[in-house]
C-alpha cells in the first residue's frame, strides 16, 4: 500500500485576526432575534393556556410572567420585533439592488441596531 504523506497546514486563524464586521453581526442578530421571539411566544401561549385551565395554574403562570424573568423576556421580545422589522426592511432594500456597497451596508446595519433600541425605548415609554 502506498503511504500517504501528511501535509502540514496552518490552523485557521479564526478570531485571532478576523474582526467581526457590522454586516455579519447584524446577520447574526437577525437570527438571534427571530429565535428569541419563540421564547416570548411560548411564554405568552403558556400564560393563555393557564388562564383557560384554572385559577391555581393561572396564578403560577401569571407569577412567572410578572416576575423579573417574564418582564425581561417581553422587553427582549419588543426589541426583537423592532430589530427583525428593521432588518426585514433593510433586506427589501438589498433585494432592490440598492445599498450593497460596503459603506452603505455598514450604515444600514448600525441603523437597524440603533433604531431598534430607540424604538424599544419609545415603545416602553408609550405603553
Amino acid at each position: 500500500m502506498a503511504e500517504t504523506k501528511r501535509v502540514e497546514r496552518p490552523l485557521s486563524p479564526h478570531l485571532q485576526i478576523y474582526r467581526p464586521q457590522i454586516t455579519s453581526i447584524s446577520s447574526i442578530l437577525t437570527r438571534i432575534s427571530g429565535n428569541g421571539l419563540i421564547v416570548a411566544v411560548v411564554l405568552a401561549v403558556w400564560w393563555l393556556l393557564a388562564a383557560a385551565t384554572g385559577d391555581a395554574y393561572f396564578a403560577t403562570a401569571d407569577a412567572v410572567v410578572r416576575s423579573w424573568f417574564g418582564k425581561l423576556v417581553f422587553l427582549g421580545s419588543i426589541w426583537a420585533v423592532w430589530y427583525h422589522y428593521l432588518a426585514g426592511l433593510r433586506h427589501l432594500y438589498y433585494d432592490a439592488g440598492k445599498g450593497l456597497d460596503i459603506p452603505t451596508a455598514e450604515k444600514l446595519g448600525w441603523a437597524c441596531i440603533i433604531g431598534s433600541v430607540v424604538l424599544t425605548v419609545l415603545t416602553v415609554i408609550i405603553l
